[in-house]
């Protein structure tokens, strides 16, 4: 299921936000936010890619059937793949955060048809046609198995991050 993704250390990273703020070190604070999106970055363009070389197949059309081009110009899978983000937080509750914009996309693009496409499954109606639907399939984990292959990268680069800004304040 396609959801947000959170790096976070345990409490290390709310203890450390709080004396960041109290010493009041504002390059400390944004060398902490910007080492921590760099730990983030690969998460994201690993999840981009995935997204548009992700594999998506239809049953071929019968005989005689009608076909053509799409009426849309709007590359379906480039749309979801520019709309991942990653936002870092020092305050509240501190750490990265992979999520995807929904403002960026589509309207029919709705959370839905994320889900169900991380799960291998992309149901619509043809060309916007209601009475007609279709059932397409892909490649089941886009975002899931991405992020599993990068969680133990990231809560190890976030906590060595800690660590070099705790030593820093100390």
């Amino acid at each position: 299921m396609v959801s947000n993704v959170r790096i976070t250390g345990t409490g290390q990273l709310l203890g450390l936000s709080r004396r960041l703020r109290r010493a009041g070190h504002e390059n400390i604070r944004q060398s902490f936010t910007r080492r921590i999106r760099r730990a983030a970055e690969p998460l994201r363009n690993d999840l981009q890619d995935s997204m548009r070389h992700l594999a998506i197949t239809s049953q071929s059309r019968s005989a005689g059937k009608r076909g053509g081009p799409s009426p849309t110009t709007r590359p379906f899978r480039a749309s979801i793949a520019a709309a991942i983000r990653i936002s870092v937080r020092t305050t509240g509750d501190p750490g990265a955060r992979i999520w995807i914009d929904r403002s960026l996309l589509p309207s029919d693009i709705t959370p839905g048809v994320l889900n169900r496409l991380d799960e291998g499954r992309l149901r619509h109606p043809v060309f916007g046609n209601k009475r007609r639907w279709v059932q397409q399939t892909a490649t089941p984990g886009w975002w899931t198995r991405t992020v599993r292959n990068h969680t133990d990268r990231m809560t190890r680069e976030v906590a060595r991050v800690a660590d070099d800004v705790r030593r820093h304040l100390e």
